[in-house]
């Protein structure tokens, strides 16, 4: 059974490493119900509302199972939130969810959007918290397993324990590794994106950009 392992929250830090001076990333479990809104979670405030948050990535969800990899890749445990994500599952392929499916979660009714782009903060905060951060943005994205963002349906409590279930599975097989590997490693897979009903702006512009020039 897909489960909600903990329901992470982080508010804004100063950090003069961070490339706007503070930082949301160091998100922490939350004991108990939590209102999840269509801008996120109680208690969870973005810090850089130029590349996070808004309705379209108001929740971040990380599978504990990639977490583990990570934490052999890293030959150290990774926390619940370490990665800077509202939702830590267990029990789901959050990467094999396909852009457009929804998820319930407790009460509250999750949508799939986009992915996460890896940035420096997140290797410097990596580095920061102990980890071997050696080009860290480059290793995670060829991993290919970002985690998805979702945007929030049906607003609603949840808490750990939760199941985790698939309400909604639309029919056009793109899943979130493979619009991340389309938008950072692998533009030949663009077109691919296109097939998405409600496809998030940024990632159609890039899509349609890309049809446009091998047309000529």
């Amino acid at each position: 059974m897909a489960l909600l392992r903990s329901l992470n929250v982080g508010r804004p830090r100063e950090a003069a490493w961070a490339g706007i001076g503070r930082t949301s990333i160091d998100k922490q479990p939350v004991a108990g119900p939590v209102e999840i809104g269509r801008y996120g979670p109680a208690g969870d405030q973005v810090s850089d509302t130029r590349h996070h948050g808004g309705l379209e990535k108001a929740v971040y969800a990380f599978a504990r199972e990639d977490l583990d990899l990570w934490a052999a890749e890293l030959g150290q445990e990774i926390r619940d939130g370490q990665f800077g994500e509202n939702l830590t599952t267990v029990g789901i392929d959050v990467n094999d969810a396909q852009i457009g499916e929804r998820w319930r979660v407790g009460e509250a009714v999750l949508e799939v959007t986009t992915v996460r782009n890896p940035c420096n903060d997140f290797k410097t905060w990596m580095g920061r918290s102990g980890y071997d951060n050696t080009a860290w943005v480059r290793r995670f994205a060829a991993v290919g397993r970002p985690g998805p963002y979702l945007r929030v349906v049906v607003p609603g409590v949840a808490q750990a324990g939760d199941p985790v279930t698939v309400v909604h599975e639309p029919a056009h097989g793109v899943t979130v590794s493979t619009m991340f590997r389309a938008l950072y490693t692998d533009a030949t897979l663009l077109p691919e994106l296109l097939r998405v009903d409600g496809l998030v702006d940024h990632a159609r512009r890039k899509a349609d950009a890309y049809v446009a020039h091998t047309r000529g």
